[in-house]
């Protein structure tokens, strides 16, 4: 891996761990229901984006599979906390 590889890669980590930071405390803090919806789909979001990263860093095709776990999970976990804030129930009868 290149100088400038490494080192972009390494920013691009430290923003991204600030970024999940910054939305747990939205998380932790949030005023209401919807703030921490969209605090919780940010932490996953930048948790994806620091695996994927993190492949780049350590050269390995694993760390892409889990983030796809990662981003997959998240969409659907997304959609059920969306349907329930709207409705009141994820399942309908």
């Amino acid at each position: 891996m290149n100088y400038f590889l490494y080192w972009s890669t390494t920013f691009a980590l430290g923003c991204f761990v600030l970024g999940l930071v910054f939305a747990a405390v939205r998380l932790l803090r949030g005023p209401a229901a919807v703030d921490r919806v969209l605090a919780l789909d940010t932490m996953y979001i930048n948790g994806m984006l620091i695996l994927l990263v993190l492949g780049l860093q350590f050269n390995s095709s694993l760390y892409f599979d889990i983030a796809l776990l990662i981003s997959l999970f998240g969409f659907v976990g997304a959609v059920a906390v969306a349907k329930f804030l709207l409705r009141g129930e994820v399942i309908e009868p």
